[in-house]
């Protein structure tokens, strides 16, 4: 039984739950709509990035629907506990928030396009919530895979704040950080393409309805 946290506050490591040093559970081999493996290691070429905004439901189906994007993943990143379970994450002790790898083709689709839809698919304003869903799970990150994803990353939150304060939003809580040392966990089998296999299902994905500029980003490298 976990004790939950009524106001979202993210724990110390000392606070966080210890998890398990193997997953309970075993990844589905494949994505329920693109066909292609959920696991690396990924063909040659394609390129990996992370991103939370919100319920990895519906912000997984928002990347699997880009051209270009060769498989998602739901999990949890950018916490202390090892292996968490979805009760875990949810009772605010992992310090994990709901994240979503994507694995792309930058020949199809280039890493500031992917910025761009991630930017417009949630309200990156609201610290630990989104919309109704509130906890430090729902928290807005970037978890980023190279220098240069984290440059094209950084400029696109500059830009994207300039828009939003001319729209009259506040400033925008999300974190930017290096992957490397924020191992990401895999969800469990059910919340992969969910919204696949429940179409009527909860989505709690929506923006702030303000366009995010493209192209403002430093080639990436």
């Amino acid at each position: 039984m976990f004790l939950y946290r009524r106001t979202p506050q993210l724990p110390t490591p000392q606070e966080a739950l210890r998890g398990r040093p193997v997953p309970e559970f075993t990844v589905p081999a494949r994505h329920t709509v693109l066909g292609n493996p959920l696991l690396g290691p990924y063909p040659e070429g394609l390129e990996t990035a992370d991103f939370a905004l919100g319920c990895f439901w519906g912000a997984e189906r928002k990347f699997w629907q880009t051209d270009g994007v060769w498989t998602t993943l739901a999990g949890y990143q950018g916490g202390y506990t090892e292996n968490p379970a979805y009760e875990e994450v949810c009772s605010g002790l992992t310090g994990h928030t709901e994240t979503v790898r994507v694995v792309y083709d930058p020949e199809t689709v280039t890493y500031a396009e992917l910025l761009k839809l991630f930017w417009e698919s949630h309200d990156p304003t609201q610290g630990f919530r989104q919309g109704n869903d509130v906890g430090t799970q729902y928290r807005s990150a970037v978890f980023t895979h190279s220098p240069g994803q984290a440059a094209a990353a950084e400029a696109s939150r500059e830009a994207y704040q300039r828009v939003l304060t001319a729209s009259g939003h506040g400033e925008i809580t999300t974190q930017i950080l290096p992957a490397d040392g924020r191992p990401f966990y895999p969800a469990e089998p059910a919340h992969q393409q969910y919204l696949d296999k429940n179409p009527a299902g909860y989505c709690g994905i929506g923006g702030t309805g303000v366009s995010c500029p493209v192209g403002v980003a430093p080639a990436e490298g």
